[in-house]
């Protein structure tokens, strides 16, 4: 044989000749880089849902520490530390049925204390309650009334009647001696001296003081509404 001939002699003339071709393997390199950026995507979405989780009790230490600006007042009193609701906190309805502390969980509150018989002053408080609500406009959803009767004293069907006009009052019966482990008065008042604040995981965290103006009220209150608008929506 005097020579090779890569073409094969058994095809036609005009046939083109085969070509081979050969890829380049993944430089290791690359791969590692490629590697590396799946394991950092998946540390990210870890993160994500670990914030996520926590979100509102990270909102709570913003609305606490955050919102409080330094060199700036406010009409309430913040609380510090805030005071969560007792989970074994006796509460009762009108009926006398026993109602969860957990039940008032979920939504603002604004809180009057009062006594059955609800004299002028009990009366003004709930009133204003109703009108500090109604003056935040579209942020009202979020907002709950509730009052805590510390005796058993008959509620007179008038002021039953208003309360439970749309947008409800919740009514219920405490002993006083039980809601002092959670609420309290400023020196030298009396319970039934405030309107008081509770965030939507229950905590006790703002209290008017006596005979308050709503307008000054309401600023504080709006602001913490804002600071909670991004993890905090209506109803329970």
């Amino acid at each position: 044989m005097s020579g090779s001939n890569s073409s094969n002699p058994a095809a036609p003339p005009d046939a083109e000749p085969l070509h081979l071709t050969v890829h380049a393997m993944p430089r290791a390199d690359v791969a590692g880089s490629e590697a590396e950026r799946r394991t950092t995507r998946g540390r990210v979405k870890m993160l994500l849902v670990l914030l996520a989780c926590a979100a509102p009790v990270l909102a709570s230490y913003f609305t606490f520490y955050v919102l409080r600006p330094e060199g700036r007042s406010n009409y309430a009193t913040l609380i510090e530390p805030s005071r969560a609701i007792p989970a074994d906190l006796q509460l009762a309805d009108l009926d006398g049925r026993a109602v969860s502390p957990a039940s008032l969980k979920g939504q603002w509150l604004l809180v009057v204390v009062g006594r059955g018989g609800c004299d002028g002053d009990c009366e003004q408080r709930l009133f204003m309650q109703r009108q500090l609500r109604e003056m935040t406009g579209r942020e009202r959803e979020r907002i709950d009334k509730l009052w805590l009767v510390t005796d058993d004293v008959p509620i007179v069907p008038a002021l039953r009647a208003a309360l439970d006009a749309a947008p409800a009052t919740q009514v219920l019966r405490i002993p006083p001696h039980v809601l002092q482990r959670w609420l309290a008065a400023a020196p030298g008042e009396s319970l039934e001296s405030h309107v008081y604040v509770v965030d939507p995981m229950g905590q006790w965290m703002m209290r008017a003081p006596p005979n308050a103006d709503p307008t000054k009220f309401k600023r504080d209150i709006d602001k913490l509404l804002r600071a909670s608008a991004f993890w905090d929506r209506p109803g329970r």
